[in-house]
């Protein structure tokens, strides 16, 4: 299974989207091919909308039997407080 994370420049030229004042989100792509189970890509977007905070937002059946999860979160902007 591949990953990649978008952010970004690479957010915004994958159509990062701004829901509200400021809040932009970074992405997650996972791609899984087909010999790959549909149990075992379940199991790893759990994981990631559990622990890395991720939401699943798009997610994509190709015809050769691919599939492509796209996850997204807010980008958390940290204030100095010095």
């Amino acid at each position: 299974m591949n990953e990649r994370i978008l952010s970004g420049a690479q957010s915004l030229a994958a159509g990062s989207r701004l829901a509200g004042p400021g809040r932009q989100y970074e992405y997650l792509v996972l791609s899984v091919s087909p010999g790959d189970s549909v149990a075992d890509a379940r199991q790893r977007v759990r994981e990631h909308s559990e622990y890395g905070k991720w939401e699943l937002e798009r997610s994509r059946l190709y015809m050769g039997g691919g599939r492509q999860y796209w996850l997204r979160r807010k980008v958390m902007l940290v204030e100095r407080t010095v």
